[in-house]
């Protein structure tokens, strides 16, 4: 702290005023390098894309559960849901008014202004698609061939007319999702998507392989609060009214399923693939119409390979899932326990 005489006789020995951070804040060019000025954007889009995914993930359990316009959202309720404090919670909730998603009613809290489950999952895409819709446009052309296997940032910002930066950031997010890889120098790789039928073949021989592998690896440890939650929603899912299922709430439950059971495998690369690979299912197939029986059927059979998980019964879980691949695979109403004796499977919890 600069003491009085000095500032005096500092003003004195000069014709200006005295340069104190009141009068004269330092030079924003200077400001603007400090390493912790720099990263403050960033963090910003940071906090703000993880209220985002929490938003569609509050969503997603709306649409689980059921619920309809009109329909409270209690805090706690979603916290324990989504395993996160109520902090965020609230934080996405606003960003979901916001977007006329949610109603504030004082005293009360938030409630659902959306009427269907159609409108829900919906706004979970739309939701997935605003924050990125660079990230979207590159990966529905690539999808429809529009762009060739290998892409450079200054050839995407002309076609989208997009700041470098902004294309740049779209790269970086498809990257975290595996969808592409940076090569040396400033081009871009397309990884294969799962975008034909050939692909989704590929698709069902590498998780037939692996997923059966995670399962038996040595030091699976089956996460039993995610476990426990994952239940609620398939059990929900399967009891639900005639009608009121969608093969948009199946995909999502299917895929964190799946993702599950990934990352509670002992085996890191066989973790870090199989993470990747649904990433990629996520990213780049589409919801494909399916009969509502051959949902609910499928819900069951994953409820019957948990089931088997939570007893430690490995062997008849990897078993289970390669039966439960096969038959999504060909989409045939039979049960996944084809050929397992009755018996051997675990009590229901």
């Amino acid at each position: 702290m600069v003491s009085l005489g000095y500032s005096i006789n500092f003003a004195k020995s000069t014709s200006n005023c005295i340069r104190c951070s009141f009068c004269h804040p330092p030079e924003i060019s200077r400001l603007d390098n400090r390493p912790g000025l720099r990263q403050m954007p960033e963090i910003r889009r940071n906090i703000r894309q993880n209220h985002l995914t929490l938003a569609q993930r509050i969503l997603s359990v709306a649409l689980d559960r059921g619920m309809r316009r009109g329909d409270h959202l209690p805090e706690q309720v979603f916290s324990d849901a989504c395993g996160v404090s109520r902090t965020p919670i609230r934080s996405a909730f606003k960003l979901l008014e916001e977007r006329n998603i949610l109603e504030w009613r004082a005293e009360e809290g938030y409630f659902l202004a959306l009427g269907s489950a159609e409108e829900l999952s919906a706004t979970i895409r739309d939701l997935a698609e605003s924050e990125h819709s660079i990230a979207h446009q590159i990966l529905s052309d690539r999808a429809e061939r529009r762009l060739g296997e290998v892409q450079s940032v200054s050839a995407l910002s002309r076609r989208y007319k997009a700041p470098r930066a902004a294309v740049l950031n779209a790269l970086k997010v498809l990257s975290k999702d595996g969808l592409v890889r940076q090569l040396p120098g400033r081009a871009w790789a397309f990884q294969p998507l799962i975008d034909s039928p050939d692909a989704a073949e590929d698709s069902f021989d590498f998780r037939i392989l692996m997923e059966r592998q995670a399962i038996l690896a040595p030091d699976f440890a089956l996460d039993t609060q995610r476990a426990g939650l994952m239940r609620e929603q398939m059990a929900r899912f399967v009891s639900a009214e005639e009608g009121s299922v969608t093969a948009a709430g199946f995909r999502q439950i299917d895929i964190a399923f799946h993702t599950l059971i990934a990352e509670c495998s002992g085996n890191r690369f066989l973790r870090g693939s199989l993470i990747a690979h649904h990433r990629l299912r996520q990213a780049s197939q589409k919801i494909a119409p399916s009969p509502e029986f051959r949902l609910r059927q499928a819900m069951e059979e994953h409820l019957e390979i948990l089931d088997s998980l939570e007893h430690s019964q490995f062997q008849l879980a990897a078993d289970q899932i390669v039966v439960h691949l096969r038959r999504s695979r060909i989409r045939k109403p039979q049960a996944a326990n084809r050929g397992i004796p009755p018996l051997a499977k675990g009590p229901r919890a």
